[in-house]
Protein backbone atom coordinates (compact mmCIF):
# COMPACT_ATOMS: atom_id res chain seq x y z
CA UNK A 1 0.00 0.00 0.00
CA UNK A 2 1.33 3.45 -0.89
CA UNK A 3 1.85 6.05 1.78
CA UNK A 4 0.48 9.58 1.32
CA UNK A 5 2.80 11.78 -0.70
CA UNK A 6 4.76 8.85 -2.15
CA UNK A 7 4.03 6.97 -5.31
CA UNK A 8 1.61 7.60 -8.17
CA UNK A 9 -0.46 10.33 -6.47
CA UNK A 10 2.48 12.55 -5.46
CA UNK A 11 2.92 14.47 -8.76
CA UNK A 12 -0.82 15.01 -9.19
CA UNK A 13 -1.14 16.26 -5.61
CA UNK A 14 1.72 18.73 -6.13
CA UNK A 15 0.18 19.82 -9.41
CA UNK A 16 -3.21 20.29 -7.75
CA UNK A 17 -1.65 22.33 -4.97
CA UNK A 18 0.12 24.49 -7.54
CA UNK A 19 -3.14 25.06 -9.43
CA UNK A 20 -4.95 26.04 -6.24
CA UNK A 21 -2.19 28.51 -5.35
CA UNK A 22 -2.32 30.02 -8.84
CA UNK A 23 -6.11 30.30 -8.62
CA UNK A 24 -5.89 32.08 -5.28
CA UNK A 25 -3.35 34.53 -6.70
CA UNK A 26 -5.54 35.16 -9.75
CA UNK A 27 -8.56 35.76 -7.49
CA UNK A 28 -6.49 38.22 -5.50
CA UNK A 29 -5.51 40.14 -8.63
CA UNK A 30 -9.13 40.37 -9.76
CA UNK A 31 -10.38 41.43 -6.32
CA UNK A 32 -7.70 44.09 -5.86
CA UNK A 33 -8.57 45.56 -9.25
CA UNK A 34 -12.27 45.48 -8.38
CA UNK A 35 -11.56 47.12 -5.02
CA UNK A 36 -10.66 50.34 -6.79
CA UNK A 37 -14.32 50.84 -7.69
CA UNK A 38 -15.43 50.92 -4.06
CA UNK A 39 -12.44 53.09 -3.10
CA UNK A 40 -13.42 55.65 -5.72
CA UNK A 41 -17.06 55.58 -4.56
CA UNK A 42 -16.22 56.05 -0.88
CA UNK A 43 -13.72 58.84 -1.46
CA UNK A 44 -16.15 60.64 -3.76
CA UNK A 45 -18.80 60.58 -1.07
CA UNK A 46 -16.28 61.84 1.50
CA UNK A 47 -15.45 64.69 -0.88
CA UNK A 48 -19.14 65.54 -1.22
CA UNK A 49 -19.64 65.60 2.54
CA UNK A 50 -16.54 67.77 2.94
CA UNK A 51 -17.83 70.13 0.26
CA UNK A 52 -21.30 70.36 1.84
CA UNK A 53 -19.79 71.06 5.25
CA UNK A 54 -17.74 73.93 3.84
CA UNK A 55 -14.37 72.34 4.54
CA UNK A 56 -11.59 73.77 2.45
CA UNK A 57 -10.00 70.41 1.74
CA UNK A 58 -10.67 67.87 -0.97
CA UNK A 59 -9.14 64.55 -1.99
CA UNK A 60 -7.80 64.18 -5.52
CA UNK A 61 -9.10 60.62 -5.48
CA UNK A 62 -12.79 61.30 -6.04
CA UNK A 63 -14.91 61.58 -9.14
CA UNK A 64 -14.82 64.72 -11.27
CA UNK A 65 -18.58 64.58 -11.79
CA UNK A 66 -19.04 64.70 -8.02
CA UNK A 67 -16.95 67.87 -7.88
CA UNK A 68 -19.07 69.44 -10.62
CA UNK A 69 -22.30 68.49 -8.82
CA UNK A 70 -20.86 69.92 -5.59
CA UNK A 71 -20.20 73.25 -7.32
CA UNK A 72 -23.74 73.37 -8.69
CA UNK A 73 -25.16 72.51 -5.26
CA UNK A 74 -23.33 75.42 -3.64
CA UNK A 75 -24.84 77.77 -6.22
CA UNK A 76 -28.34 76.37 -5.61
CA UNK A 77 -28.17 76.99 -1.89
CA UNK A 78 -29.76 74.85 0.82
CA UNK A 79 -31.99 72.85 -1.52
CA UNK A 80 -28.97 71.97 -3.64
CA UNK A 81 -27.31 70.08 -0.80
CA UNK A 82 -29.98 67.36 -0.69
CA UNK A 83 -29.87 67.05 -4.45
CA UNK A 84 -26.06 66.92 -4.28
CA UNK A 85 -26.17 64.01 -1.89
CA UNK A 86 -28.74 62.15 -4.01
CA UNK A 87 -26.88 62.59 -7.32
CA UNK A 88 -23.45 61.83 -5.91
CA UNK A 89 -24.87 58.93 -3.93
CA UNK A 90 -26.34 57.51 -7.13
CA UNK A 91 -23.03 57.82 -8.99
CA UNK A 92 -21.11 56.32 -6.07
CA UNK A 93 -23.72 53.56 -5.92
CA UNK A 94 -22.99 52.70 -9.55
CA UNK A 95 -19.34 52.22 -8.67
CA UNK A 96 -20.31 50.01 -5.75
CA UNK A 97 -22.37 47.90 -8.16
CA UNK A 98 -19.37 47.64 -10.50
CA UNK A 99 -17.26 46.58 -7.52
CA UNK A 100 -19.74 43.91 -6.53
CA UNK A 101 -19.87 42.32 -9.97
CA UNK A 102 -16.17 42.81 -10.72
CA UNK A 103 -15.29 40.86 -7.55
CA UNK A 104 -17.24 37.98 -9.10
CA UNK A 105 -14.99 38.19 -12.18
CA UNK A 106 -17.69 39.74 -14.37
CA UNK A 107 -15.74 41.35 -17.19
CA UNK A 108 -18.61 43.64 -18.21
CA UNK A 109 -18.42 45.36 -14.82
CA UNK A 110 -14.76 46.15 -15.35
CA UNK A 111 -15.33 47.40 -18.91
CA UNK A 112 -18.37 49.57 -18.16
CA UNK A 113 -16.88 50.91 -14.92
CA UNK A 114 -13.61 51.78 -16.66
CA UNK A 115 -15.47 53.46 -19.53
CA UNK A 116 -17.40 55.67 -17.11
CA UNK A 117 -14.20 56.43 -15.21
CA UNK A 118 -12.46 57.40 -18.48
CA UNK A 119 -15.27 59.87 -19.15
CA UNK A 120 -14.83 61.19 -15.63
CA UNK A 121 -11.07 61.49 -16.25
CA UNK A 122 -11.81 63.57 -19.34
CA UNK A 123 -13.98 65.87 -17.20
CA UNK A 124 -11.21 66.23 -14.62
CA UNK A 125 -8.67 66.91 -17.35
CA UNK A 126 -11.02 69.51 -18.87
CA UNK A 127 -11.01 71.37 -15.55
CA UNK A 128 -7.18 71.20 -15.65
CA UNK A 129 -6.85 69.22 -12.44
CA UNK A 130 -3.64 67.45 -13.40
CA UNK A 131 -3.17 65.60 -10.09
CA UNK A 132 -6.68 64.18 -10.21
CA UNK A 133 -6.19 63.23 -13.87
CA UNK A 134 -2.96 61.44 -12.96
CA UNK A 135 -4.76 59.58 -10.18
CA UNK A 136 -7.51 58.61 -12.62
CA UNK A 137 -4.86 57.19 -14.97
CA UNK A 138 -3.27 55.21 -12.14
CA UNK A 139 -6.63 53.89 -10.91
CA UNK A 140 -7.58 52.90 -14.46
CA UNK A 141 -4.31 51.01 -14.78
CA UNK A 142 -4.96 49.16 -11.52
CA UNK A 143 -8.54 48.35 -12.52
CA UNK A 144 -7.32 47.09 -15.90
CA UNK A 145 -4.74 44.93 -14.15
CA UNK A 146 -7.56 43.34 -12.16
CA UNK A 147 -9.59 42.73 -15.29
CA UNK A 148 -6.60 41.14 -17.00
CA UNK A 149 -6.57 38.43 -14.31
CA UNK A 150 -10.02 37.14 -15.31
CA UNK A 151 -8.91 34.83 -18.19
CA UNK A 152 -6.27 33.16 -16.02
CA UNK A 153 -8.78 32.74 -13.20
CA UNK A 154 -11.32 31.15 -15.54
CA UNK A 155 -8.70 28.77 -16.95
CA UNK A 156 -7.65 27.72 -13.47
CA UNK A 157 -11.25 27.23 -12.35
CA UNK A 158 -11.83 24.93 -15.32
CA UNK A 159 -8.61 23.02 -14.63
CA UNK A 160 -9.64 22.47 -11.02
CA UNK A 161 -13.22 21.44 -11.76
CA UNK A 162 -13.60 17.67 -11.79
CA UNK A 163 -15.14 16.21 -14.93
CA UNK A 164 -18.91 16.41 -14.86
CA UNK A 165 -19.09 18.44 -11.64
CA UNK A 166 -21.26 21.58 -11.69
CA UNK A 167 -19.38 24.84 -11.29
CA UNK A 168 -20.54 26.62 -8.17
CA UNK A 169 -20.89 30.42 -8.29
CA UNK A 170 -19.10 32.37 -5.58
Amino acid sequence: MATPGIGVNAPSQASLTNLVEQKLRAEGVVKVGAGWFVTIAVLSMINSVLSMSGAGIRFIFGLGIARYVDLLAHQAGQSGFALDLIINGFVAGLFVIFWRFARKSEQWAFVVGMAIYVLDAALVFYFKDILAAAFHAYALYRIYTGMSGIPALQRLQQALAPAGAPIQPR
